[in-house]
């Protein structure tokens, strides 16, 4: 049977999801890279993979996109991993550094800055500019909050905007995926979240960052109509931009 081929995001959000992928059966049956968010999508969308660990905001672009699992990248509230890093008050922002690696938190920052800061700034890509503030995510936020005079939690921001939960990344198929690999690939995941004080203890300690706290507290991986109407809610905002 030919390998079905998945790619997922390679930060410590995601370790859950490889532990029990990894000690699965699932695993003989795949074919696993691990890659940055923006890869993951570029795969998904040139049909490189046939199910990738996404960012939200890169759904629409994906052909025949459907979420397959009952499991995400999520929080409810703070994240602890998704940032504007600032110099200057929210409200004195006039640019704002991109983030290569995430399309999605990119247009948080957005959706954030337009609707619920009501400021209007001036973006780049340009990774070499000097602007007043950064959009950064991932393992590159852990122990950065002291580099910077203002650090602004984009998942607590979004709840305090929409009373929402928010999902950065979904589990998502490019075609049909049979219902019994569907079946076995959740429970992989579940065995992974369940073993989350394991996958703890297999983690090399991060200066800057409190492990435990973030995979059980700070982030949250069950995919609810809640970060459904969250998604709905964030791809119409984007829209508007």
């Amino acid at each position: 049977m030919e390998k079905i081929k998945i790619s997922a995001v390679s930060y410590t959000n995601t370790k859950p999801f490889i532990y029990g992928i990894q000690n699965s059966t699932i695993l003989e049956k795949i074919d696993l890279s691990l890659d940055i968010p923006a890869d993951c999508a570029k795969k998904l969308i040139e049909n490189q993979v046939d199910i990738g660990l996404i960012p939200v905001a890169a759904i629409p672009f994906v052909p025949n996109a459907q979420i397959i699992s009952s499991f995400c990248i999520g929080s409810v509230g703070a994240v602890n991993s998704v940032f504007i890093f600032s110099d200057v008050p929210i409200q004195e922002i006039k640019t704002v550094k991109l983030d290569p690696q995430s399309r999605t938190s990119n247009n948080l920052a957005k959706v954030l800055l337009k609707n619920h800061f009501n400021v209007e700034v001036t973006f780049t890509t340009d990774q070499n500019a000097t602007t007043d503030a950064i959009v950064l995510i991932g393992d590159r936020t852990f122990g950065r909050k002291t580099d910077f005079n203002y650090a602004y939690d984009l998942g607590e921001e979004w709840m305090k905007f929409t009373g929402l939960p928010f999902m950065f990344a979904a589990w998502v198929a490019n075609k049909p995926i049979s219902e019994e690999f569907l079946k076995e690939f959740d429970i992989a995941l579940a065995k992974g979240i369940s073993n989350i004080p394991t996958v703890i203890n297999q983690l090399p300690a991060i200066k800057g960052i409190d492990i435990a706290d973030y995979l059980l507290h700070k982030l949250n991986f069950e995919l609810n109509e809640d970060k459904l109407k969250a998604k709905d809610l964030f791809l119409s905002l984007i829209a508007q931009l």
